[in-house]
Parts: structure tokens; C-alpha cells; sequence
């Protein structure tokens, strides 16, 4: 086992390396940046790091003011708010914010933020009053007009937006209501309305203003009601709700109607599809739809003149769906779909833009707008996916993910399906991993097989995930080494699978901590270690960082890497070992012609020591090494390097104080 143990050390920290994230070297160029005067650059970086430290008050306030330089106010100001939130007692802050907001036009904001301040600050109490004043009185003005014409809707209309700002929200609810009932073609209206009675805890009631503004109302409207809605799908009693509050909405309507026929609700389905046609009979869709819901139960009369209807209409695509529903030859069979509008090309633009500029709010938005207008752009289902993997929405992220890796184009589908597998094990409650590292080594003449089975249980509200795990050691050639009657012989590996229970830490920066108890299954004994089962305790700390180009796709130059080890071993006399092994060199293109070949080389430094001082656990070893990947391979990593050792502690040492060993690996794991 003493010699097995460089080995086990080296297996160990190859299972404990995670990818470095490169916002940590993005947050130190910004600053380096921002001194420059290089805004756009400082912006992103700042951008970067508030992702990695998002309850840093600092770098949202850095960022925020680096924003006002170039003039982006709305964004600097949404900065501020984050960093208030964080800490809430910083008055310059706040009053930077308030003022912002102001400048803005968000007077409700800017006036409750003075209002907080008003008694120790007069500069916050001269704006509160400069805010205030004007709701007052406007309100007290559109009072009174309102009294004198009730049917008057500019000043139910005008009323309820100054109550709105100066927070009287059930005075305004009432007006923007009252507004609605007199103009319910206005359905902005609704909007207005939604967001109050959310304000005034009359979910049901906002939920139910919100779903109608969402359908039927023009897009940006609906836009604006989608944001307020929740991300689930209404359930059956709010559409209903939403209808009674919208009874015109043909588009809410037609949408509910569909919900019932997935339901197989067929006769309520057939009865929301009437009452579509009783208001709006030049719905096509709707008319065929309703044939064939008549025609299912046996109404063939009733439905013929609806088919007649969509047959003898220019809706050619429509109309072959009816015929086919009716057995009859088809006129459109193999004609290609019409093109989509071209307005996705702008806010595909400006979401790349966005994208590329860390301005991720907005690259999602714009991006989202490119999708509605052109379904099948399977590069923007891409770019949707790593913006949401950014902003840490990784269900959302999955979920494009998954849809672009179908994109046609192999560059686009490979990227979204690695993308897809990385991401995918986060999302589960369970993950499982194996791993495996065969190495030959050529110091030992000997090949030894590591490999480790492990199925994580991740707990959502907690920080630590339990596992199980199945780890084998073994080597090929199963001989033991003597070095003369002084010395008891000794075996290369342990020839061993270890079954265990163990607990583990998220990774904080780089930082994991884990513990693990379990028996050990020995398939090899001897005549002095007959013992075919033994206890095995163990655990440690772990943390691995990388800087610069690393082995991933589209990454070349320099880089470096570093592993560091704490670990406790009960069964080594319960020793605790420490060890860094660190890695810098240089990462080159990929070779296309090669399979995609990805390679790095570069200079190996590994110091290894233990708090028992035994002169197996404390050596140093050097040398270079030889890493690379194909792109079409990508659980499989190679590897070769050449080391140089030295034993530090040559007491009771049978070997040369100095070793040289060429090791060839290679590393295999997969998560699902």
C-alpha cells in the first residue's frame, strides 16, 4: 500500500477537479479596466462577477457606477436597487438610487425611498415633497371631475395612476376598474389593473386581469402581463375567471377551448368553440374545429356547413387539414411552409449583442422576441440556454438545451448536447457519476485500474448532499514486492472494492468537504492479512482552481491548474495527508482534421506530505506532461507524463532516495 499511494493520490485529485469558473480572472481585468477608462470591458467582467458574488454590495455598486459613465442610467439604477437590498442601511446609497429612479421615471420608487429618509435627510425630504405634492393635488383635481361626470374615463384613468404613484393602491384599483368597465377594448387597462389588486393581495382577481391582458391584447401588452404572470400554465377555473373579466376575448377563449379538448372535455370544449363563433364567425380555425368535434360524436349535419365553410376559404393549409380529417385527396402534400417574418433578425442582433456584453436582462428578452417570430432558429435556442445558465435559471436553460441539440447544424447540436449532459445532472435528485483511471506506470511495470461509482442525493434547501458509493482499487499484476527478511512484503494496490455512505458539501470557490464511512471487500488476502472484510473511515477537504485556457472547446494559450488535498485515512495508521499538485503549460487549437483534437502541454509540480512523517507520503515529483481529448470523445481524457521524484524522509526506506516513472492514463466518467 505504501507505494500504491503517489497513485491513489493522484486518482483522487483527477476525481475532485471541477471546471475553474473564469469570472473570478473576468472581476480582477475589470477593475483593471475600469483604471483604463476600457468601459465596455469593465461592464462585463463586473457583469461576470456579480454572478459569482451576487451578495457583494461592492461590485453591484462598481458596476452600477461604471454604467453611469457611459450613459446606461436605467441599468446603473437597477444595479443600485440590488446593491440596497443587500444593505439597506447605507443612506448615500438609497439616495443615489432615489434619485436615479426619479431621473427614470420612477416616481413611485424615487418617493418611497425619499419617504424613508425624509426625517434625517432634508435633501430627501425637499424630493419627497417635490413628488408628493403634484400626486396630491392631481388627485384631489381628478376627484373631483370624476364626481361631477361619472362616465368621465380620463379622470377615472388619470386618478387611478396618480393614486397608483403615491401608493393609495385601493383608490386606484378602484379607478383603473372603473376605466376597464367603460373602455374594455383597452386592455392595458387590464395590465394596470393585475399589477394593483397584486398589490392589494387579490391574487385571484389580478391572476384573472393578467391571463386576459396576456392573450388577445397587442404584443407588447401581453408581453408586459407575461412578466407578471406566474411561470406555470393557468389551471381550468382561472381561465374561467379570466372570461368572465373578458368575455370579448376571442384569442383567451380559443386557447381555454383547447386546454378542455386536450383534457378530452369534449362537450365543454365544443361549447367555448359556439360561443367563439357566435361573436367572431370569420374564425376559420374555430369553425373547423368545431366540424370536427361535431363530426366525432356523430353530428355530421351540423358539421357539414362548417367544413363547407373553411373548404371554400383561401386558407389552402387550413383547408387540407379538413380534408384529410374527411378522407379526401389533399392539395398541399409536400408544398414547404411559407417563411416566417423577418422581424427575428433585429432582436436576434441585439440579443447576440446583449449576450456577448453581459447585459443578460436584456439579451434574454430580446432573444425570447426572436424565438416567438422565428420557431426554429435553433441558434437562438442556444444563446437562450447559456443566458439562462448565467443567470443561474438552470431549469429554463435545460429546457433550451435540450431543444437546440435537434438543430440540423452539428456544431450548434454538439455544443447544446454537451451543454445539455452538463447541466442535466444538477436538475435531478439523484446524480449519479462513475469514473474510471486505468494507468500504466512504468516505474511498477504495472497497469492499476481505479474506478468509483457514486449516486448523490441533492437536497435543494441544504448545503450538503449525502451519497453512496462503490470505489475499486486493483492492480494487474497482483504480486508483492520484498525487499529482504527486514521488511514485511508489500502489495502495489489494494485489491479492493469499497462500499460506503458518505456526505459531501457543495463546492464553494473551488472548496468541497466530504466524509465517508464503509467496508472494504478484499478479494486478495494473505496467510498474515487473512481478514476478507475490513472498516474503512475516511475524509478531507478538497479544492481545485484553473486560470487562463483551459481543455475546452474554442480555448487556446496559457493556462494553469492547481489541486490541493486534505485527507483523513483511518486505515493508514489514521493518518492525514496533504498534497498540491499543479499543472501550467499551454493549450492548443483544436485540430479539426484530427477529430477534433484538443491538446495541452505542459509542467507538472506536486509536493505531497503526512502528519506522521512516514517516508512514503512525503516526496516531491516534477516533470512535463502530455494531455489531450477528442471532440466526438468527450468522457475520455489521455494522458502522459514523465516525473521526476524525490523522497523527502528516507528513514526505513527500501528504495533509491529518487525515483522516475512515466505514467500513461486514461480517464473515463460520465454523470447521469
Amino acid at each position: 500500500m505504501r507505494f500504491l499511494i503517489p497513485f491513489l493520490l493522484l486518482a483522487s485529485s483527477a476525481a475532485a477537479q471541477q471546471a475553474p469558473d473564469p469570472a473570478y480572472a473576468d472581476l480582477e481585468r475589470a477593475y483593471q479596466a475600469l483604471r483604463a477608462k476600457d468601459y465596455d470591458t469593465a461592464i462585463a467582467g463586473f457583469r461576470r462577477g456579480t454572478v459569482v458574488a451576487p451578495d457583494s454590495v461592492q461590485i453591484h455598486k462598481d458596476l452600477g457606477y461604471t454604467l453611469l459613465k457611459i450613459g446606461e442610467t436605467e441599468a446603473a439604477r437597477d444595479q443600485f436597487a440590488i446593491a440596497m437590498k443587500l444593505d439597506p442601511a447605507d443612506e448615500n446609497l438609497a439616495l443615489e438610487y432615489a434619485y436615479l429612479c426619479y431621473e427614470t421615471k420612477r416616481p413611485v420608487d424615487a418617493r418611497r425611498t425619499f419617504y424613508r429618509f425624509r426625517l434625517t435627510n432634508a435633501g430627501a425630504a425637499q424630493a419627497f415633497e417635490n413628488i408628493d405634492r403634484p400626486l396630491r393635488e392631481g388627485i384631489a383635481r381628478w376627484q373631483e371631475a370624476a364626481k361631477q361626470d361619472p362616465n368621465n374615463f380620463s379622470a377615472h384613468e388619470e386618478l387611478a395612476r396618480l393614486a397608483e404613484q403615491r401608493d393609495e393602491l385601493p383608490l386606484a384599483a378602484e379607478h383603473f376598474e372603473r376605466a376597464w368597465n367603460l373602455k374594455p377594448l383597452r386592455r392595458d387597462l387590464l395590465v394596470d389593473l393585475g399589477r394593483v389588486w397584486q398589490q392589494v393581495s387579490r391574487e385571484g382577481d389580478a391572476m384573472a386581469a393578467l391571463l386576459a391582458a396576456s392573450r388577445g391584447a397587442e404584443p407588447r401588452i401581453a408581453e408586459q402581463a407575461r412578466e407578471l404572470l406566474p411561470e406555470r400554465y393557468p389551471y381550468v377555473y382561472e381561465f374561467e375567471k379570466a372570461l368572465a373579466v373578458d368575455a370579448s376575448n376571442i384569442d383567451l377563449r380559443r386557447e381555454f377551448a383547447y386546454l378542455l379538448l386536450a383534457m378530452n372535455r369534449l362537450a365543454e370544449a365544443e361549447k367555448q368553440f359556439e360561443m367563439i363563433l357566435s361573436r367572431a364567425d370569420g374564425d376559420l380555425l374555430s369553425t373547423a374545429q368545431l366540424g370536427l368535434l361535431m363530426l366525432a360524436r356523430g353530428d355530421g349535419k351540423a358539421a357539414q356547413p362548417l367544413f363547407e365553410k373553411v373548404l371554400s376559404s383561401k386558407d389552402e393549409a387550413l383547408a387540407d387539414r379538413v380534408r384529410k380529417a374527411l378522407g379526401m385527396p389533399q392539395t398541399l402534400q409536400g408544398r414547404p411552409e411559407a417563411p416566417r417574418a423577418s422581424v427575428s433578425v433585429e432582436a436576434k442582433t441585439l440579443g447576440l449583442s446583449s449576450l456577448e456584453k453581459g447585459f443578460l436582462k436584456d439579451a434574454l428578452k430580446y432573444l425570447s422576441i426572436a424565438h416567438e417570430n422565428d420557431p426554429v432558429d435553433f441558434d437562438v435556442m442556444l444563446k437562450l440556454g447559456w443566458a439562462n445558465n448565467v443567470l443561474k435559471n438552470d431549469s429554463d436553460a435545460l429546457k433550451w438545451f435540450n431543444l437546440a441539440r435537434r438543430s440540423p447544424d452539428a456544431k450548434t447540436s454538439a455544443e447544446a448536447l454537451r451543454a445539455y449532459h452538463n447541466l442535466k445532472p444538477s436538475q435531478q435528485r439523484f446524480r449519479t457519476t462513475v469514473w474510471a483511471f486505468p494507468t500504466f506506470s512504468t516505474r511498477w511495470r504495472d497497469l492499476f485500474a481505479y474506478a468509483q461509482s457514486k449516486t448523490e442525493w441533492q437536497l435543494k434547501r441544504l448545503p450538503l448532499r449525502p451519497y453512496f458509493s462503490v470505489r475499486f482499487v486493483g492492480d494487474a499484476r497482483q504480486t508483492p514486492i520484498r525487499f529482504g527478511s527486514g521488511f514485511a512484503p508489500q502489495y502495489l494496490s489494494e485489491g479492493a472494492a469499497t462500499v460506503g455512505l458518505g456526505i459531501s458539501t457543495h463546492a464553494w470557490r473551488g472548496i468541497n468537504g466530504w466524509f465517508e464511512a464503509g467496508e472494504q471487500l478484499r478479494y486478495r488476502v494473505t496467510a498474515t492479512d487473512p481478514a476478507r472484510m475490513l472498516p474503512d473511515y475516511r475524509g478531507g477537504a478538497s479544492y481545485a482552481k484553473g486560470f487562463g485556457h483551459l481543455l475546452t472547446s474554442g480555448s487556446h494559450g496559457s493556462f494553469l491548474e492547481t489541486n490541493d488535498d486534505l485527507i483523513y485515512v483511518h486505515r493508514f495508521g489514521k493518518d492525514t495527508l496533504g498534497y498540491t499538485q499543479n499543472r501550467f503549460g499551454y493549450t492548443g487549437r483544436e485540430a479539426e482534421n484530427f477529430g477534433g483534437l484538443h491538446w495541452q502541454v505542459y509542467w507538472n509540480a506536486g509536493v505531497t506530505a503526512d502528519l506522521k512523517r512516514q517516508y512514503w507520503a512525503n516526496f516531491v515529483e516534477t516533470g512535463p506532461g502530455l494531455r489531450f481529448r477528442f471532440e466526438h470523445m468527450p468522457s475520455f481524457l489521455f494522458s502522459v507524463n514523465a516525473m521526476r521524484g524525490v523522497y523527502l524522509i528516507n528513514q526505513d526506506n527500501p528504495r533509491r532516495p529518487n525515483f522516475m516513472d512515466l505514467r500513461v492514463g486514461v480517464w473515463y466518467a460520465i454523470t447521469r
